[in-house]
């Protein structure tokens, strides 16, 4: 048997520490060996939560199964882990002492296999890796990430066009894990307003935030799916803060009032991520006039994000919009008379493309016009994902790139990433893969003209004045 035994103090509260400890499927953020993990269990973090640790050995790995075993927040947590090698037994205790909080970490591992004989032979090694995790654990605690940069393999890649290309895979979001700093910051009192939340990436970052303490303001088109939503929010907290507004974004009309509600709740936000979308594959109007892939993925974020303005602007630290695009609009230009695809001519991705390549350049017209409003505002794509969408709207592609593919939980990894760290404020108008600020075009024949930018504003607000809201009152165009 071996027994290791590390301190250390940080200066965060008790609450923090112990809920960033018991969070077990993050350990690999900090823990030295810890290479991957996953909750296995249902239902809130709490006594007789089950996680599966993937640890280095040596040259290879091994699955690691543990429980909690006994859970007093915010002052002791004890997990017990087995594995074909050994169980272990990890005790950590949290105290207040003079505004920070001391954390005794205790691990003891029992071998099987008369592995025991051997332990002389690896004791220092065993204890430098509980120095090391646990210096990784003050680190993670301390959060003090530097701004966000982008590697200078990731500027060669895009460089080259095709290895930017490949970083959208899998293997692009696992790349860039491993120079990723932990997220230890919790969203008490934050209120984080997502639309298109009912699945695919709305959905993970939804959970993944709620997690974290968020108050959370969630919009979805279809009443039917509320319940099943908020079923699936308290598989992740048992806080209940969540409200769902139903609002179809497609239509201006819904968006307008969806707003005026948010207005009139009068509660500031923290955090607007734009995330609703669809890919038509097919030519359609909506009830307003407007071809949808340009009224759902360009006018009504523009229209959301301007009219929510007043509860973003002006707070003590800053606020942030995230805006969700796709690696699709590397292959389009900006040119805003081709906004409004016609019928005759009328191609999904590029449709798509084209809204999510004008949404872009929104995001930097916003950053520059809004940073005296401490308002920070950032574009992200989550490279190739497997979501509901793409499985219904591009069947083929889909099929092609299945291997590859990312889980939404990993496609959404860069929203939860801008919305939750301390240090993604540092920035603003950049466009984030795998949380490093990247190139919006990878081809120079896709730039648009100093002109064209600044146009895309007018042409937007332009098709706004042709709408009569609900209220009867036309739509401001300053």
């Amino acid at each position: 048997m071996i027994t290791l035994h590390e301190e250390i103090t940080v200066a965060r509260s008790a609450k923090d520490c112990f809920r960033y400890v018991a969070d077990f499927d993050r350990v690999y953020e900090w823990d030295a060996t810890a290479r991957d993990a996953r909750k296995l269990s249902e239902g809130p973090i709490g006594l007789g939560t089950r996680f599966e640790v993937t640890c280095a050995v040596g040259p290879t790995t091994i699955s690691i199964e543990y429980e909690i075993v006994d859970y007093q927040p915010w002052h002791s947590i004890e997990l017990r882990g087995e594995c074909k090698l050994f169980t272990v037994t990890d005790t950590i205790v949290f105290s207040d002492r003079d505004e920070k909080t001391h954390i005794s970490y205790t691990a003891v591992f029992d071998y099987r296999w008369g592995l025991g004989r051997l332990e002389k032979y690896f004791l220092k090694g065993m204890q430098q890796m509980g120095r090391e995790s646990l210096a990784g654990l003050q680190r993670a605690l301390e959060d003090r990430a530097l701004p966000p940069a982008t590697l200078a393999s990731s500027l060669s890649a895009d460089a080259w066009v095709a290895p930017g290309v490949a970083m959208f895979t899998r293997w692009g979001y696992r790349r860039g894990r491993a120079f990723w700093t932990p997220t230890s910051r919790f969203l008490d009192q934050q209120h984080i307003v997502i639309t298109g939340a009912n699945s695919g990436l709305g959905l993970a970052t939804a959970l993944e935030l709620a997690r974290a303490g968020a108050e959370l303001t969630l919009v979805i088109r279809n009443p039917e799916n509320e319940g099943s939503l908020r079923s699936l929010l308290q598989q992740v907290t048992e806080e209940d803060k969540v409200t769902i507004e139903i609002a179809d974004l497609s239509l201006m009309g819904e968006v307008h009032l969806l707003t005026e509600r948010l207005l009139a709740r009068g509660k500031k936000i923290d955090v607007l991520i734009n995330n609703a979308g669809a890919l038509f594959n097919s030519y359609a109007e909506t009830d307003e006039g407007f071809e949808r892939s340009f009224a759902l993925l360009l006018l009504s974020p523009f229209l959301l994000t301007r009219n929510l303005h007043p509860l973003l602007a002006g707070h003590q630290q800053s606020a942030r919009v995230i805006n969700v695009v796709s690696g699709g609009m590397y292959t389009e230009k900006l040119v805003c008379k081709r906004l409004i695809m016609k019928p005759d001519r009328y191609n999904g991705p590029r449709a798509y493309a084209r809204a999510k390549r004008g949404l872009t350049v929104m995001t930097e017209l916003w950053a520059a016009q809004w940073a005296q409003d401490n308002i920070v505002v950032n574009a992200m794509h989550p490279g190739w994902a497997d979501t509901p969408g793409v499985a219904s709207a591009l069947p083929t592609f889909k099929k092609i790139t299945q291997r590859v593919l990312r889980n939404p939980a990993e496609g959404a990894d860069t929203i939860i990433w801008l919305a939750r760290a301390r240090e993604a404020d540092q920035v603003t108008g950049k466009l984030f893969l795998d949380r490093e600020p990247r190139t919006p075009y990878l081809l120079k024949k896709t730039k648009e003209s100093p002109a064209e930018r600044s146009q895309l504003s007018v042409f937007l607000k332009h098709q706004l004045d042709t709408l009569e809201f609900a209220t009867g009152a036309k739509e401001d165009a300053a």
